[in-house]
């Protein structure tokens, strides 16, 4: 916090307060420096100053394609910090209901519309090496650090087996968009009525129904499958997809199923190596969007047999 005074000390902001407002996944803080008559949101990444400089170039790639973000006031990439304008305290999520969720969630499709015409030269690629480490996260957090299950030699085999298929499926649908690869309720907030994005300097380059997957398949909160069925359609829509509706769906499924095999192991390390155990509450939706997938599919079967244990 002493780096942070000096720095701000050094913009040249005097009587103003310091409070911390967000508890996040990966090693960033936030806080929210008041002063009397405005406020901004201070970010410190200084456990995670390669951060910096992606937040900084991807805020600009949609900032171009009219993607509303916040304005970075001020900089300092050598102690990993960043100055921006406050969007408030609302976010999505703090507005779902029953009534309100489709022309929410509608709006947050319309976004990955915008996004998915960025231009993704430069970025790195969501390809097959990374979805399977992303997918392995599971095997070794969720299943042996978090449920004590240990699969044997030729178990792991089958599982690898299991995981490079769903890779396969991922990799028919559309590659190369622009992908939020957070793109949730909690990392959406509701200014006016408009609809701005946070926490996107992880974005890559890769498949079509990834942001879709983040949104209507939420982790935090979930809604009426018909409901989201619907949304999807409707995304498939606006895109003009030349696919039928059951290879679509196909697409999403499996797209889902990589995503959510991933949290699990994610949420497991959070609260093993991070200490942070908030997220094991959001576990039990995780895991059932894996096993809804895994009952539509024969080829998956061994996959959700291993995930009842």
């Amino acid at each position: 916090m002493q780096q942070i005074k000096a720095w701000i000390d050094e913009l040249g902001y005097i009587d103003y307060t310091i409070d911390e407002i967000k508890a996040d996944a990966s090693f960033r803080k936030y806080y929210r420096l008041t002063l009397k008559d405005k406020s901004f949101i201070l970010m410190d990444a200084s456990l995670d100053k390669e951060s910096i400089a992606p937040f900084i170039e991807i805020s600009v790639r949609l900032l171009k394609a009219k993607v509303e973000v916040p304005r970075i006031i001020s900089q300092n990439i050598q102690e990993g910090f960043l100055l921006l304008t406050d969007l408030g305290t609302q976010h999505l999520a703090d507005m779902l209901s029953p009534m309100s969720v489709k022309l929410l969630y509608m709006k947050g499709v319309s976004e990955i519309v915008k996004m998915q015409k960025i231009d993704t030269k430069g970025l790195d690629v969501y390809d097959r090496a990374f979805m399977m480490s992303e997918m392995s996260l599971m095997e070794e957090w969720y299943l042996r650090q978090h449920k004590s299950i240990f699969l044997s030699e030729e178990g792991l085999n089958n599982l690898n087996k299991i995981l490079n298929l769903i890779v396969d499926e991922v990799l028919k649908q559309p590659q190369d968009l622009f992908v939020h690869r957070d793109f949730h309720s909690r990392n959406i907030m509701l200014v006016s009525g408009k609809l701005f994005i946070i926490d996107y300097q992880d974005a890559k380059a890769g498949p079509l129904t990834y942001d879709l997957v983040s949104i209507l398949k939420d982790v935090y909160v979930e809604y009426d499958a018909e409901l989201i069925k619907s949304m999807a359609l409707e995304f498939k829509e606006l895109k003009r997809l030349d696919v039928s509706d059951e290879e679509f769906f196909r697409w999403f499924d499996f797209m889902a199923l990589q995503r959510h095999l991933k949290i699990l192991g994610i949420f497991a390390r959070l609260n093993i190596r991070d200490g942070k155990s908030g997220y094991l509450k959001d576990i039990p939706l995780t895991l059932k969007y894996v096993l809804e997938v895994c009952d539509r599919y024969d080829m998956l079967k061994p996959l959700a047999e291993i995930l009842r244990k």
